[in-house]
Formats: structure tokens, sequence, C-alpha cells
């Protein structure tokens, strides 16, 4: 969240270039910090982070603002289909990522994973929606204040899933 609001806080301020610099910076700084405390970096976060360099840059670089806009496209994207391959494949990556905190049976598992990949594929089409049709600034609102809590809705709209599919004994 924190290098989220510091790119809306340099964006109001000083607009979207230095705000992608701002944001370029923090996301460095959230992953080392990561690595300090726990030694290791979470994929999804290293996946983020590396994106946003690499677009980031490209924004900076030929000064055009489409490149950080279409991030969280690819992001999303990318995700879903990482979740839907997998699947395809046999295995399931939000079993992987969640397996931990969450015991679900193998169709809890499916369920979720396709509910998630869903999930990204909506994310992606209502970013291009916003970015191609509305300010800068208005993508940036909508960047740090809508897509996050949607991904927390939409988590929390998991919860009848989990317990409907949980372990036996297990109604986490």
């Amino acid at each position: 969240m924190g290098p989220l609001l510091a790119f809306f806080a340099a964006n109001a301020s000083y607009g979207i270039f230095v705000a992608t610099s701002v944001f370029m910076m923090a996301i460095v700084l959230a992953l080392v910090v990561a690595y300090a405390t726990a030694r290791h970096i979470p994929t999804l976060p290293l996946v983020s982070g590396v994106i946003v360099m690499v677009f980031g840059g490209l924004t900076l670089y030929l000064q055009d603002e489409t490149f950080i806009k279409l991030k969280p496209t690819i992001v999303n994207t990318l995700f879903a289909a990482v979740i839907f391959g997998g699947l395809v494949l046999g295995k399931n990556y939000v079993k992987s990522l969640l397996g931990t905190m969450v015991a679900l049976n193998d169709e809890g598992w499916r369920v979720l994973a396709i509910r998630w990949g869903l999930f990204f594929v909506v994310m992606a089409v209502v970013n291009e929606v916003v970015w191609r049709n509305f300010s800068t600034d208005t993508w940036v609102s909508f960047k740090v204040f809508g897509f996050l809590p949607m991904t927390v809705i939409f988590a929390l709209a998991q919860t009848p899933l989990m317990h409907r599919y949980a372990k036996s004994g297990d109604t986490t």
C-alpha cells in the first residue's frame, strides 16, 4: 500500500512522470524491506516489482504515460494466464500461494483458482476501461482507491467458498 500511496501523492503534486519515479523507488524500497525482514521476497510482489521497473522505465525514458497505465493490465493478465495455464497443466498456483493459510479440498482449490483467475481478467479489463476513458489523475486515483478495495472485497467474498470446501475438521 505504501508505494501506491506515494504514487498517488507524487502524482497529485508533481504529475505522472515524477509519480512514476517515486513509485519505482518505493517498490524497490518495499522489496528491500521485505527481504531484510523475512530473507525472502514473495513471488507476486517480485513479479509486480519487475514489471513496474520495466514499464516505469519505459514511461520515463519515452516520456509516455501509456506504459505505466498498461502495467496493471499486464500484471493482472499475467496472473490470470498463470492461474488458468496452471489449471490446464494440472497445477494449482493459488493453492501453492495460499495452501499454508487455508485448508481446502481439491474441488475448493479448483473453484477458488478459477474465481481468482476471472477476477484478474476483470481487473485487467477495468484498468483498460479506466485509463482509456478518463484523465490520468482519475486513473491514478482509481488505481490507488479503487483496485485495492475491489481486491479486498473480492477476497472477503471468498469466505463462504472456503467454509463450504474446508477440509474436514477445518473451518478457516
